[in-house]
Parts: C-alpha cells; sequence; structure tokens
C-alpha cells in the first residue's frame, strides 16, 4: 500500500516537474520573441530619429530663400515637436506620419517651384539622405511587421496563448502606415491665411 502510494507521489512530482520545465521552455521561448519585436522596433525608432535630426539641416539650407512658405515651415516644426514629446509607439508612428507629409510637402514645394534650391549641391545632398532615410524606414518597418507577425503567431497559438495570458502578454501592434501618408497634399500659397502666416 505503502508502495503504491509513493509511485503515486513520485509520478505525480514528475508530472510537476515536467510541466514546470515545460512552462519554463515556453516562457523563454515568449520572451525572446518579445525582445525580438523590441529590438527591431529600435531600429525603427533609429532611423525615424535619423530622419528627425536632418529635416533642421534642410529646412536651415532653403528658409531663406522661401519666405513665403512660411505654413510648411510651421508643419514641420509641430510634427518635430509631436516627435520629440511623443511618450508612446502609437504616438511615435503618428508624429512620424505628419513628418512624413510635412516633409514631403516641403521637397515637392521645392522640386516644382524653386529650381535654383533644387540644383544647389548642399540642398540636393540633405534631399537625397532624407529619401534614403525614409527608404530605410520602409525596410525597418516591413522588418518590424515581420517579427510582429511571427510574435502573434505564437501568442494565439496553443498552448503559448495559456502561458502569454498568465504573462500578461498580448498581440503586439503592427506599424501601419497611414493611407495619407503617401500622397503629398496640395498647398496652396497664395491662400490669404497663407499669405498672413507668411508675414509674421
Amino acid at each position: 500500500m505503502k508502495n503504491s502510494k509513493s509511485k503515486v507521489g513520485l509520478i505525480a512530482l514528475i508530472v510537476v516537474v515536467l510541466l514546470v520545465i515545460f512552462g519554463i521552455s515556453q516562457y523563454n521561448g515568449l520572451a525572446k520573441k518579445e525582445q525580438s519585436v523590441e529590438s527591431q522596433w529600435s531600429q525603427v525608432e533609429n532611423v525615424m530619429q535619423r530622419r528627425a535630426d536632418l529635416i533642421p539641416n534642410l529646412v536651415n539650407s532653403v528658409k531663406g530663400s522661401m519666405t513665403q512658405e512660411q505654413k510648411v515651415f510651421g508643419d514641420i516644426a509641430k510634427a518635430r515637436e509631436a516627435y520629440g514629446s511623443a511618450n508612446s509607439d502609437s504616438e511615435k508612428i503618428q508624429a512620424s506620419q505628419e513628418l512624413d507629409q510635412s516633409v514631403g510637402t516641403l521637397i515637392n514645394v521645392i522640386n516644382e517651384n524653386y529650381p535654383e534650391l533644387k540644383s544647389n549641391d548642399n540642398v540636393q545632398t540633405l534631399m537625397t539622405q532624407l529619401e534614403g532615410t525614409e527608404n530605410r524606414i520602409s525596410v525597418e518597418r516591413k522588418r518590424y511587421n515581420e517579427v510582429v507577425q511571427e510574435y502573434n503567431e505564437q501568442v494565439v497559438s496553443f498552448p503559448k496563448n495559456i502561458f502569454a495570458n498568465m504573462m500578461g502578454l498580448g498581440k503586439k501592434e503592427y506599424f501601419k502606415a497611414d493611407p495619407t501618408a503617401s500622397s503629398v497634399p496640395s498647398v496652396n500659397f497664395d491662400d490669404s491665411s497663407t499669405s498672413s502666416s507668411s508675414g509674421k
């Protein structure tokens, strides 16, 4: 009798130990996936920050020759300020998209209305660097979404979803581009409101 009880106890202990080992392996797997997501997000932030750092150089290079386009410079300043004060990932994404649009507007205006600036070596170099940074953001954003997909698949699949819920690990948000971010808004600089801004 004692022998059978000790066997049952031993089996129960083995089961508990196996469950603990299994739980630890599941936790470690999810934790590594989460770290991959965080690491890739850092890469996205790095290239977004590089763009934010390049923008003042371009603005300073063209501002003196574009005195009537104060609205564009104001929009860029607001977007950079919003990016600098963003506390969450979603706020940074939103501010980054606003920077996309405002900088896109500036570059569009330079290309269309200021051929002398467009041909300036310094301005051209900065525009090329910004374009390269935009491309890099696209690449890093794609990689980020790929690791988020891998992580989310782990979090929702059984039995890892049980451990994910126990550890408070939920699905991560994808970096979704604003549908309007790719289109450069038209800006009418002859508009009376713009003229009043220019007079400031």
